[in-house]
């Protein structure tokens, strides 16, 4: 014991988190009111990402990250959804692409424009419907191509090949109560849930199998949240039965007791777990608390060792978290939050203090690219591969995206399941030659406008030099 030092030591001990100044954020902005415990906020190194409130059906914001001060109230949202949309991911292999979940049982995937929206999007690249009630919790496939989970209030999960449209695995049966939330493991092999019945499960969504799982991880009635960590353990929060806000860390080979369990406080704000698989530190944000605890895991004793907390006054009704190539390791950023306020966005920029202006490379060791390790079909076919990983040495420097391209399957093959279109997938055969022809007469006929457009457009031309020239006489 003499020789354990009185302070552990370590990097991160001393990070700071700081707000921005007021011009930095994003003003007059109607964050969502739906009472549902995602965190409303998406962010990725060109795009934030904010669920809003809407009449009649259910949008979001993006805004191009330099886009800070007062946002108008026409500025054009994402808005394809008939409800209210409940969960947003940006796609880790694409910075232009998200996914959103709704109240309207679908998931849509939305391409959006290099330089932001001018317009409204109505148009999804691909609608994916499968699911009978709400989808709340939507998550890209950390590094596989085109691969999304989705989970609803049917208690189901789909996993999607979004560059098919088809959804390829349905776990419908695993889950007897309320799904709260779905994490990936770091390779993509494996996920793990925390549900209403107090679960944590493993699963190993190919062969569509329980791994591992743990029965009343939290004792307490209100929603727990679990995460993978890069070693392959889990960090879970939840509550206990005196309702204390507790966080825990498993073993998924040995469930029984867990590595570390820590009582927190007896707020009653689901705490939101954001993770940094790079540093090891976890980030908890708890719904309508005005703080932000940071803890960093390690392998010895205690496992999970408290860092610090950030304070503000106002309370946060939503939260986004930087990707690590977003950052600026030019002023020792180690994480940038993006807090929802009732009516704004505010960053948080949590900073570790460091006297030299050279690159830090015990803070960044070389963390996930945008480029995908997999492609969609080797996932599903049983392949696995880690993240590839980019230096951030010279900072992050996008490149460009390829558009998303969906490429359905010949429908009249095949009936893909939960297809609410079904009707014209048997529509008889002479229906789609009719259907053709009256394709064809119709692109004949705006030919033809086109083409009295064109001879319009060059008779005036002529007509509008003339004049010119007549002008020109007259001021001689």
């Amino acid at each position: 014991d003499t020789m354990r030092r009185v302070v552990r030591q370590s990097k991160f001990r001393h990070v700071f988190g700081q707000a921005v100044k007021n011009d930095q954020c994003y003003d007059d902005i109607r964050v969502s009111r739906v009472t549902w415990d995602s965190s409303f906020c998406a962010v990725n190194p060109r795009f934030v990402a904010i669920i809003v409130d809407a009449s009649g059906g259910g949008a979001f914001l993006v805004l191009p990250l330099h886009k800070t001060g007062r946002i108008d109230k026409s500025y054009p949202t994402v808005c394809g959804h008939t409800g209210p949309v409940l969960d947003i991911d940006w796609c880790p292999h694409n910075d232009q692409v998200i996914a959103s979940g709704s109240e309207d049982c679908t998931v849509m995937v939305w391409q959006i424009p290099e330089n932001g929206l001018t317009l409204s999007l109505t148009e999804p690249v691909v609608v994916l419907e499968g699911h009978s009630k709400r989808v709340g919790i939507v998550a890209w496939h950390p590094t596989a191509r085109n691969v999304l989970l989705s989970a609803g209030c049917d208690n189901a999960i789909i996993i999607w090949n979004v560059g098919t449209g088809e959804a390829l695995i349905n776990l419908d049966d695993m889950h007897v109560d309320m799904i709260y939330n779905v994490s990936w493991n770091r390779n993509g092999s494996l996920i793990c849930t925390a549900s209403k019945d107090k679960k944590v499960r493993v699963i190993d969504p190919r062969k569509q199998e329980i791994v591992a799982e743990k029965e009343k991880t939290h004792e307490g009635a209100r929603p727990m949240r679990a995460i993978f960590l890069a070693d392959g353990n889990i960090f879970t929060t939840g509550f206990s039965r005196m309702s204390e806000r507790q966080l825990a860390l498993w073993n998924p080979k040995n469930m029984e007791e867990p590595i570390a369990l820590h009582e927190m406080d007896t707020s009653n704000g689901v705490l939101l777990p954001f993770y940094d698989p790079d540093t090891n530190i976890i980030y908890l944000c708890g719904k309508g608390d005005s703080s932000i605890r940071y803890f960093e895991i390690t392998d010895e004793s205690p496992y999970v060792h408290y860092l610090n907390t950030f304070s503000s006054k106002e309370p946060q009704r939503g939260m986004g978290f930087m990707p690590k190539r977003g950052l600026d390791v030019n002023k020792c950023e180690i994480a940038r939050f993006f807090k929802l306020h009732e009516r704004k966005c505010e960053p948080i920029i949590m900073t570790v203090p460091r006297k030299s202006d050279l690159f830090q490379d015990d803070l960044y060791p070389d963390t996930a690219g945008p480029e995908a390790a997999l492609e969609a079909e080797e996932w599903f076919e049983g392949k696995n591969a880690d993240p590839l990983l980019i230096s951030l040495k010279h900072g992050y420097i996008p490149g460009k995206n390829r558009d998303l391209k969906v490429v359905k399957k010949n429908i009249l093959d095949n009936k893909p399941a939960g297809n609410k279109k079904g009707d014209l997938i048997n529509a008889p055969k002479k229906a789609v030659d009719a259907s053709n022809s009256q394709n064809d007469a119709k692109l004949d006929e705006i030919l033809k406008e086109l083409k009295s457009i064109k001879d319009t457009i060059s008779s005036q031309d002529e007509r509008i030099s003339k004049l010119e020239q007549q002008m020109a006489k007259i001021a001689d």
